[in-house]
């Protein structure tokens, strides 16, 4: 690889899986000797990674690519010529239809491809890569991995079989997935020698994640593999995310009463309150079966949190199937949550249902059912005024003086401190909450060690 020093800028749409992917394609263009940038204007490379979970994302990535064509041609004779890539479930999606609207575009890579991008742009690959080539994907990622910082994404599971009629996920990210619990293993030991306290599981359904076990040869779980991740010295702290309700096993629940380390949070995704809406989203549950899971994990672990997803105006959604779903979030309680007015995905089943909620009605529902889950986010970070909480510090603060870390419940959370303890588990006594972060004051034994 060249050692001649190259600037990539890399703008990352969509979900964390993206973000984790992003990361992932800094990592691997190093060695070739791209240093990341904060701009198009100043690149050499730039890597649009893409999204296609929205109603008309891809018109949205022409729109970029066309503000990148007069970036490009504005490059005088003395500049470096500017490259262009587009990654992600669009570039999956679209394919080379990107490059014959967008001559602009010099590389196309899918998802499960973007480990090939260095070799592409050496000239060793072709420069449309689409494959499902998963195994090969983490098998050179392994290879690659740095971190920085004391908590990190782990993807232990890509791809989904449930074809949600909203989702397009199968379709650009291919079928579920699941590395071997002996790779994940040894990439979060690795991470720990790194300086790792912290680890997410990342999985388009990540509760889905099945592999033998190294030792016995017996079929694990999400439950087992984390059990085992728990085990690594160093390592103080595990999350996982997005989950499925269909995937949520009776050991992976026992998980969250047994293991110490494994974060009181759970996103689990419902999308709606009304059961013939979930039935026409395919969703493969009903409400009792979602409370009877949320009964059961509130029994295991008495004092965790519970995050959503929630679609309003899903295709024949009346008021009787909206006002359902606002009293499930009455029922449940969400310490946090993120909701979306349906969007037609294009190629999946939703797209093609001729009663289409008109969109005037989805903003207000919309707004509504945000009013909601905003008032019970409040409520919870209030609740939490006045505990002691252990905070992973991970970063300084926006003011002068002062370090952010995540509470066990995923808030920020920003004090006055030392930037030395950054990357350490410090016991913080909370005194305010908004909406999204709390702040508080570090207790005196974390003052004294610093």
């Amino acid at each position: 690889m060249s050692s001649s020093k190259k600037r990539v800028y890399i703008k990352t749409f969509g979900c964390q899986m993206n973000v984790y992917d992003s990361a992932q394609m800094a990592n691997l263009l190093k060695p070739a000797g791209y240093d990341e940038v904060a701009s198009a204007e100043e690149a050499d490379l730039v890597v649009l990674n893409t999204c296609h979970i929205r109603e008309k994302a891809a018109e949205k990535v022409y729109s970029d690519l066309g503000r990148l064509r007069q970036i490009k041609e504005a490059r005088g004779k003395n500049e470096a010529p500017m490259q262009i890539a587009v990654a992600g479930c669009v570039a999956q999606a679209e394919g080379a239809e990107i490059k014959r609207r967008a001559p602009v575009v010099d590389f196309v890579v899918g998802p499960q491809s973007y480990q090939r991008l260095p070799q592409m742009l050496a000239g060793e690959e072709e420069t449309l890569a689409t494959d499902f080539a998963v195994d090969e994907k983490f098998e050179r990622l392994a290879q690659k991995r740095a971190q920085q910082g004391p908590a990190a994404f782990v993807t232990v599971q890509e791809g989904c079989d449930k074809f949600c009629a909203f989702c397009v996920v199968p379709y650009t990210r291919g079928a579920e997935h699941s590395r071997t619990a002996e790779e994940i293993i040894a990439e979060v030991r690795a991470l720990v020698r790194q300086g790792v306290r912290e680890v997410t599981l990342l999985g388009q359904n990540v509760n889905a994640w099945t592999s033998s076990g190294p030792d016995d040869g017996n079929s694990w779980g999400l439950g087992e593999l984390i059990c085992h991740l728990a085990q690594i010295d160093g390592l103080a702290r595990i999350r996982y995310t997005t989950s499925h309700p269909r995937d949520m096993d009776d050991r992976l629940i026992a998980a969250h009463g047994e293991i110490d380390i494994l974060m009181p949070y759970l996103h689990l995704p419902v999308q709606s309150g009304s059961d013939r809406i979930l039935k026409a989203m395919n969703r493969g549950h009903d409400m009792d079966d979602y409370k009877r899971i949320i009964a059961k994990i509130r029994t295991a672990r008495p004092d965790i949190a519970l995050s959503g997803d929630f679609i309003v105006g899903f295709p024949g959604e009346t008021d009787a199937d909206f006002e359902a779903t606002m009293q499930a979030v009455r029922d449940i309680g969400y310490a946090s949550a993120y909701s979306f007015k349906y969007s037609r995905r294009p190629g999946t089943p939703g797209a093609k249902i001729k009663d289409q909620v008109p969109e005037e009605v989805k903003i207000d529902r919309l707004a509504i059912l945000q009013d909601l889950l905003v008032e019970q986010q409040i409520d919870f970070n209030a609740s939490l005024a006045g505990r002691t909480l252990p905070v992973l510090f991970e970063k300084h603060g926006r003011n002068e003086g002062q370090i952010c870390g995540r509470s066990p419940y995923l808030q920020s959370v920003f004090v006055q401190g030392p930037a030395s303890l950054i990357g350490s588990i410090q016991n913080v006594d909370i005194t305010g909450a908004g909406r999204n972060a709390l702040s508080g004051n570090l207790c005196q034994e974390a003052v004294s060690s610093a």
